[in-house]
């Protein structure tokens, strides 16, 4: 790297606040009070992220008069939901590729399912009036290497063969008049299937809705223990302060341990992080345009994302992916100066017309993956308790059908979401140590070693890509 360039990318970074800027916001709603004692309910949903909230919400729209009880172990909206990029897709399966890949059959349902689910959102948005500044801009993947601008080509030509509409293919010019980056060689725009928002605002207003519509919400109540209570027919979830007992309960919890204990090796942490800049000036939002505020995301194997403010700041994300060993979660890890400097020094390279430009805001987190890239769902203790686990970053959409399959478990419902083979059917859980780590770490290396060489895959790769595993940031 140029010392110019290190240098500009040092300074860039000199007065960044370590905390997401979705979360420093002076709207932030206080916290609610903790459990205790005991609470009596017809539903517990365990996690005040969106999994939970859409649960929690969706269970009382269906059904005013069931009594729901929600928890969180700190406050709602705290983690990777009020930290994420604020991408929410229609995509339920990790976009279009992964879906063909995995589930070809039902894959014209899946995409019904998806654009219904993100027209639902919309829709709660409205109706609640969350202000979450919802935009449907839709989302750009931008080639940046040749063979990247062959592979949008391929998968824009066998979309269209199978009748899906809604995308537009960008050459070099194209592209570069949406968003101008001279390392845009073209770009596939997905003009409906995305909407960009505030992902924390999100979250607090699924959480004032809930509380509208009488579901009991109790913050920085820890989930501790869940066992089946015979005597009441039902199910007992322990806190720090109390107990829970709930006819039904529903997992929502995500990254964290689930308290159905042989779950957890289907998912794995891993860390992402990301940069805000401070608000553009009139010129420096003229060099680069976006004027129509869509998505945006590389096509590599190591991506990053990102995507305009309503107050004119950029956020820049991804690419690193962080798998600490052992699936350890812990707040030393939500900051990785080292990763910070890299995506300054990408950042640029990517908008060379934005020097001089500082991040206000630097932060990572962990989120949930899984082997297939998509949720996955079920059922414990003879279909009391239900769980989706595993969005690996494609969450903020995708959680609210989530919540709809879990309550149609619950209800022990055949729907037309509980037949789908992706619904009926699981990932390939992650292995022990220390395979788990030799294995993600080889994997990471071989993901960069492609990006390297005009992608192709190696043996390890090709081999991953038959057992319908794989690894992404």
């Amino acid at each position: 790297m140029a010392p110019g360039a290190m240098r500009t990318a040092l300074t860039s970074l000199a007065d960044a606040r370590p905390v997401p800027y979705w979360l420093d916001d002076p709207g932030r709603p206080g916290a609610l009070p903790a459990l205790t004692g005991d609470e009596h309910c017809d539903l517990l949903v365990v996690g005040g992220g969106y999994s939970g909230l859409w649960t929690a919400l969706l269970a009382k729209e269906r059904d005013p008069g069931r009594d729901v009880v929600l928890i969180e172990g700190h406050e709602a909206g705290w983690a990777a939901s009020g930290r994420n990029g604020g991408f929410c897709a229609a995509s339920l399966t990790h976009g279009f590729a992964n879906g063909l890949a995995r589930w070809p059959d039902e894959l014209r349902t899946l995409e019904e399912l998806g654009e219904r689910n993100l027209d639902g959102i919309e829709a709660t948005v409205a109706r609640y009036g969350i202000d979450c500044a919802f935009e449907r801009t839709g989302e750009i993947d931008v080639a940046t290497e040749p063979y990247q601008l062959d592979e949008l080509r391929a998968l824009y030509e066998e979309a269209t063969a199978l009748g899906f509409t809604g995308l537009e293919l960008l050459d070099r010019d194209a592209v570069r008049a949406e968003v101008d980056s001279p390392t845009f060689l073209g770009g596939l725009w997905d003009r409906r299937g995305v909407a960009m928002l505030h992902p924390a605002r999100l979250a607090w207003g699924l959480k004032r809705a809930c509380q509208e519509l009488g579901v009991r919400l109790y913050e920085n109540t820890r989930g501790l223990e869940l066992a089946r209570v015979r005597s009441r027919g039902g199910m007992a979830v322990r806190t720090p302060y109390g107990r829970v007992f709930a006819r039904r309960v529903a997992l929502g919890t995500n990254v964290f341990p689930s308290l159905v204990k042989r779950i957890r090796p289907y998912t794995v942490p891993v860390y992402d992080y990301a940069l805000m800049t401070e608000p553009l000036t009139d010129e420096q939002l003229g060099a680069v345009g976006w004027k129509n505020r869509q998505g945006l995301g590389d096509s590599a194997n190591q991506f990053h994302y990102f995507r305009i403010t309503p107050d004119h700041r950029i956020l820049w994300g991804g690419y690193d992916a962080i798998y600490p060993y052992g699936g350890r979660l812990s707040a030393d890890l939500d900051h990785r100066p080292e990763t910070y400097l890299k995506l300054a020094t990408h950042f640029f390279a990517c908008f060379p017309q934005l020097a001089g430009v500082r991040f206000s805001h630097a932060w990572g987190g962990a989120i949930d993956t899984c082997s297939r890239f998509s949720a996955f769902f079920g059922t414990a203790y003879d279909g009391q308790v239900a769980y989706a686990a595993g969005y690996t970053g494609l969450g903020v959409g995708a959680t609210r059908f989530g919540g709809e399959v879990m309550l149609d478990l619950l209800a022990g419902e055949r729907t037309e979401r509980t037949e789908l083979e992706m619904v009926r059917s699981k990932p390939l859980p992650f292995p022990p140590e220390p395979a788990a780590w030799a294995g993600i770490g080889l994997t990471k290396w071989s993901l960069a070693r492609a990006d390297a060489r005009g992608g192709r895959r190696n043996a390890w790769l090709r081999t991953m890509d038959r057992l319908g595993l794989g690894f992404d940031s």
